[in-house]
């Protein structure tokens, strides 16, 4: 008899949650999710420097990997989201070597788009910009002109996740994947140039005393399919970055 009043008071608990966790608006899920990463100190980072390495499959091709060791980004996060989410926004440089190989290097200035060659044509940037960026869509989300919805639960690779839909008000849209525990964003995922592109976050920790949070590991996705496995190793969190890091070569 005791054992059944247990298992009772059991179900009755995980029930209590599930109704809860049911209860939470797209919007709760989002502001709980900026809470988590770090408030006001992620939402307003400003810069964050990520160095570590990382494997690279070309169309994800296992004869075509290569692995760098030095794998460094430089990032001035947007203060706005002018032409969407996933369209060139704040700056972003992505150094890619192999001892002293250079890999690739790519950036953009807040105007234009770059490779180790310099300025990419318009088609090519567009291309580019549209897969490279979109994770901003979640920072941005509770602003004006924003839409948040709440989609079905999922899971991230055995993770139970709240599912949030963020459309900016250009028609973009971004899914999210967030932790039903932690509120960590596990996933970020969206149409792109190359088909339908996913990244996935772990392995985080905390940067500085504010607490930002910082993903250790992220991997990307094209169709299913991983083409980059990144470890960041370090973040150093709001420092100045000269303009002229973002200008190729």
């Amino acid at each position: 008899m005791r054992n059944v009043l247990l298992t009772m008071i059991l179900l009755c608990a995980v029930s209590a949650a599930t109704a809860r966790a049911g209860e939470l608006t797209a919007r709760q899920i989002v502001e709980r999710a900026h809470a988590a990463a770090g408030g006001e100190a992620w939402l307003k980072a400003g810069t964050n420097v990520m160095r570590g390495d990382a494997t690279l499959c070309r169309d994800g091709d296992p004869t075509k990997c290569v692995h760098a060791d030095r794998y460094v980004m430089y990032r001035v996060y947007p203060t706005e989201l002018a032409h969407g989410a996933h369209a060139g926004s704040g700056k972003f440089r992505l150094d890619a070597f192999d001892g002293d190989r250079r890999i690739f290097q790519v950036a953009f200035d807040g105007a234009r788009s770059y490779d180790q060659d310099g300025p990419l044509p318009p088609d090519r940037a567009m291309s580019d910009e549209m897969s490279a960026f979109g994770f901003s869509a979640i920072r941005f989300a509770l602003e004006d002109g924003f839409k948040v919805e709440r989609l079905l639960d999922g899971d991230v690779e055995g993770r139970p996740t709240h599912t949030v839909r963020v459309t900016d008000p250009s028609g973009q849209k971004t899914l999210f994947g967030i932790d039903t525990e932690s509120f960590h964003i596990l996933s970020a995922a969206w149409q792109s140039p190359r088909g339908w592109h996913e990244r996935r976050y772990s392995e985080f920790y905390r940067v500085g005393r504010e607490g930002f949070l910082q993903p250790g590991r992220v991997r990307h996705y094209y169709e299913g399919v991983r083409s980059v496995d990144i470890h960041w190793t370090s973040a150093e969190i709001g420092n100045a970055i000269p303009d002229a890091t973002f200008v190729l070569p």
